[in-house]
């Protein structure tokens, strides 16, 4: 067997993509799929990098913006901590972030306000005096993939267009992108 037949059933479902729907993209039979995916099947080169190529397709046309949160909820740096939090909950959020006239100069997340509030017990302190670097920005033509790797290192990236921000993207809206697929 291929080692890129191994690759297929994690690409799949890295992406999200059920056995049916990648077996319509590619012309074939879905229990073939799922033959090949189990190892019951051995199948020609020529299927395998058919298979991978439309998978290959379906990830570069993935971009961040099908996944991003619009319009992006922020605080100033002026604002107070008590304000963000009442944001976060009303929105059903973990973080924001931080602008100042339009320009982004920081970050806040729940982890770093919670620690705040325990520590020093000021709800009135503003977010400048807690707020921390500001999140990853990356243009509205990146694909999830680079989102992803981003979001390993970060809890939000934030998508641009022409340098102004247009939206947000967070771990739990990658999660439920990709767990939309297993249910399909």
């Amino acid at each position: 067997m291929f080692p890129e037949v191994e690759e297929i059933k994690k690409k799949r479902k890295k992406l999200g993509i059920s056995q049916k729907k990648l077996a319509e993209l590619v012309g074939v039979s879905q229990p073939l799929i799922a033959k090949l995916e189990s190892g019951k099947f051995d199948p020609k080169l020529s299927l395998v990098k058919r298979i991978l190529k439309v998978l290959e397709d379906i990830e570069g046309s993935m971009k961040v913006t099908s996944i991003m949160k619009s319009p992006v909820i922020s605080v100033s740096p002026e604002e107070s901590i008590k304000n963000a939090v009442n944001l976060m909950l009303e929105h059903g959020i973990s973080q924001l972030p931080v602008l100042e006239n339009g320009k982004l100069v920081g970050s806040v997340t729940e982890n770093r306000l919670m620690k705040f509030i325990f520590e020093e017990g000021d709800t009135e302190a503003k977010i400048r005096n807690v707020m921390e670097t500001p999140f990853p920005v990356v243009d509205e033509k990146s694909g999830i993939s680079t989102i992803m790797k981003l979001l390993l290192e970060f809890p939000a990236v934030l998508v641009a267009r022409n340098g102004e921000i247009i939206g947000i993207v967070t771990k739990h809206d990658v999660m439920r992108k990709f767990t939309e697929g297993e249910k399909r």
